[in-house]
């Protein structure tokens, strides 16, 4: 068909634009062009972790320092006290390995004993554990209490301050005694302390 000549119907007018559909394609754009820029502003600008107080060990939550041991012996009678020093007196250990340590946290300094005892067996090695869990049964004597280690200013961790904690595994009896330097105290910090130390008798095997 040939085009309408001049004389011819006008062309139909254009569609209108719908100008509010526009408008809001617009204003989503926009609104992601925001979010992304806020995203890698986050991205760029994260804060950094607050360091904890205390700071973590390789394999554990304190750092120590070892100052005194590994104290060697196969006599546990003559380096224990109270009822223990009579348990071993029955029933021998076959060895006994002691070491003290220093750990600092939280501007607080503590003295921690760890001794090993190796039983013969593994039914021995409980006993042992039930009985120096108990209060007033005695324990192996730590080397400050048996005048081992003579630094001045050291505190007794033979009392009812210190922090105590035990583990047996087999035929070997880990025990942790813990104590603040200048009388500090906060008993759930120094537990926490003998706990995490209960690990320190893996060295005490060697």
């Amino acid at each position: 068909m040939r085009p309408a000549g001049p004389g011819g119907p006008p062309p139909a007018p254009k569609p209108p634009r719908d100008t509010k559909t526009l408008a809001l394609k617009g204003a989503g754009l926009v609104a992601i062009a925001v979010v992304s820029c806020l995203l890698w502003w986050l991205i760029r600008h994260e804060p950094e972790t607050t360091p904890v107080a205390d700071t973590p060990s390789k394999n554990g939550q304190f750092q120590y320092t070892l100052i005194e041991g590994p104290q060697v012996t196969s006599d546990c009678a003559s380096k224990s006290y109270g009822d223990t020093k009579a348990f071993f007196t029955e029933t021998p250990c076959t060895r006994l390995s002691r070491a003290l340590y220093t750990t600092e946290t939280g501007g607080k300094k503590a003295l921690v004993s760890v001794v090993l005892v190796t039983m013969p067996g593994e039914v021995t090695a409980t006993q042992l554990k039930a009985l120096t869990d108990k209060d007033g049964t005695g324990n192996v004597s730590d080397l400050v209490r048996d005048g081992t280690f003579k630094e001045q200013g050291v505190p007794k961790i033979s009392g009812q301050d210190a922090a105590y904690d035990s583990h047996v595994t087999g035929p070997d009896v880990a025990i942790v005694l813990a104590g603040f330097y200048d009388k500090k105290t906060d008993k759930p910090v120094l537990e926490r302390i003998a706990t995490d130390a209960l690990r320190l008798s893996g060295d005490l095997r060697r």
